[in-house]
């Protein structure tokens, strides 16, 4: 195998932890990482957990408005 699918293919292979990696996407959901820090991530985070956790993580924050929004509206607090 060579090229551009031994590269995924090693990628995927990478030892990062999930809860590393749990970190690393809240980090970039606030937008705040140390260039240091992300040339560490990138070398070591599985691709497919980066975008397991990414999805968890939208669908926290999604979750999160949703409960935000009914509570202003039922509190009385938008009007």
């Amino acid at each position: 195998m060579t090229g551009p699918r031994r590269d995924l293919h090693d990628a995927v292979r990478r030892k990062g932890s999930f809860l590393q990696t749990l970190r690393a996407v809240a980090w970039s959901f606030f937008g705040v990482r140390k260039s240091a820090e992300y040339e560490k991530d990138v070398s070591q985070l599985n691709p497919v957990h980066v975008i397991i956790a990414g999805v968890i993580g939208a669908v926290l924050f999604i979750v999160l408005l949703v409960v935000l929004v009914n509570w202003v509206l039922t509190s009385g607090v938008a009007g």
